[in-house]
C-alpha cells in the first residue's frame, strides 16, 4: 500500500508501515505541512487493521534536523506570523505548539511505534521521538536538545517525556547546555535501546517489528500501550490494578485468549482474530471514567 504526502514517505508491507520524513534536501526540517503529514499518516497506520508496527525513519543523511528556520527570527513568533498554518492552532491568545500535536498523535497511536533514527535528530527531530515506544539509531546520528541555544524552550511536551526516559540529571543536562551529543551517549543514557552500522539500521528495525508483528495479539498490544503509558504518570499502583482488573476481564473473554492458550497447548503457532478496528473495548478503561478520575 502506498499513500502520497508531501513532505513525508508512507508505505505498508508484511504488516509493517513506514513513515519517512522525506525532505533530503533540507535535512527533513520539520514544517507546519509536515506537522499535518505525520498525523494524517497515523491516522492511516491505526485504521489499518493490516498494520501492526509502525517505523519511522528519515530519507538522507538525517532523521529531522528540527524545525525549518526559514522564516527567519520570527519562526516561533507564531503571533506575529498569524500564518494560516499557524491559526488553525490558535486557542483564545495561545498557539499550539505543532511538535506537541505530532507527539501527542505519536503517543495516543494504536500500533506500536519504532523509531530508526539514521541520523542529526535535533530539536523536534529529537522530541517527536520520546513517545515512540522503542529507538534505534545509527552509530553515527547525531542529537541535540537544543533549544535554549536558539532563545527559546524545549516543546512537543518533552517536559513531561524526556525525564520518564532518561532520568531527571541528563535531561537537564541536556536542556541547560543544549550541546550535541553523539549515538554513543544517547544509548549510555537510555535514548535509545541500540546502535547499529547505517546500512543495518532498518534491516534491524524491521526485525524488531517482524517479531511483534508475528507473535503477538494486536489487541493486546494496543491495550498495553495505552496501558503502559498512561499509567508512566499515575500517582499509585492501584491506578494501574484497577485498569489491569478491567482488562484482563475484557481480553479473558475474547477469541484472542482463546487461541493464545489453545495454540500454546498445542505447541503452535497463534492465528489472532481479533482486530484493533473493532474489538478494542468499547470504552477504553482510563477515559471518561469518573470511578477511575
Amino acid at each position: 500500500m502506498q499513500q502520497t504526502f508531501e513532505t513525508i514517505m508512507y508505505s505498508v508491507a508484511d504488516n509493517i508501515a513506514t513513515i519517512t520524513l522525506n525532505r533530503p534536501d533540507k535535512l527533513n526540517a520539520f514544517t507546519p505541512a509536515m506537522r499535518n503529514d505525520l498525523c494524517a499518516a497515523l491516522d492511516l497506520s491505526d485504521a489499518d487493521d493490516d498494520v501492526r508496527v509502525v517505523i519511522f525513519t528519515g530519507a538522507g543523511r538525517a532523521f529531522c534536523a528540527g524545525a525549518d528556520l526559514s522564516s527567519g527570527g520570527n519562526t516561533f513568533d507564531y503571533q506575529s506570523r498569524k500564518d494560516s498554518a499557524r491559526e488553525e492552532l490558535r486557542v483564545g491568545d495561545v498557539y499550539r505548539d505543532g511538535g506537541g500535536i505530532v507527539t501527542l498523535r505519536i503517543f495516543d497511536s494504536l500500533k506500536p511505534v519504532i523509531g530508526a533514527i539514521n541520523g542529526a535528530a535535533v530539536g523536534i527531530g529529537v522530541t517527536m521521538q520520546l513517545a515512540m515506544d522503542i529507538r534505534l539509531a545509527a552509530n553515527t546520528a547525531k542529537f541535540g536538545f537544543v533549544f535554549a541555544r536558539r532563545g527559546v524552550i524545549p516543546e512537543a511536551a518533552s517536559a513531561w517525556f524526556l525525564h520518564r526516559t532518561v532520568g531527571m540529571q541528563t535531561a537537564l543536562e541536556w536542556i541547560y547546555t543544549g550541546r550535541l551529543f553523539t549515538a554513543n551517549e544517547a544509548h549510555e543514557r537510555g535514548l535509545v535501546r541500540s546502535l547499529h552500522e547505517p546500512e543495518a539500521l532498518l534491516d534491524a528495525a524491521y526485525t524488531l517489528a517482524r517479531e511483534i508483528a508475528d507473535n503477538s495479539a494486536p489487541v493486546s498490544v494496543a491495550l498495553a500501550r495505552k496501558m503502559l503509558w498512561q499509567m508512566s504518570g499515575a500517582a499509585h499502583p492501584m491506578d494501574a490494578h484497577k485498569i489491569d482488573s478491567r482488562a484482563i476481564q475484557s481480553r479473558g473473554q475474547s477469541n484472542d485468549a482463546r487461541e493464545g492458550i489453545a495454540s500454546f497447548l498445542e505447541k503452535r503457532d497463534a492465528r489472532f482474530s481479533d482486530r484493533v478496528s473493532s474489538d478494542l473495548p468499547a470504552d477504553l478503561p482510563w477515559r471518561d471514567d469518573p470511578e477511575f478520575s
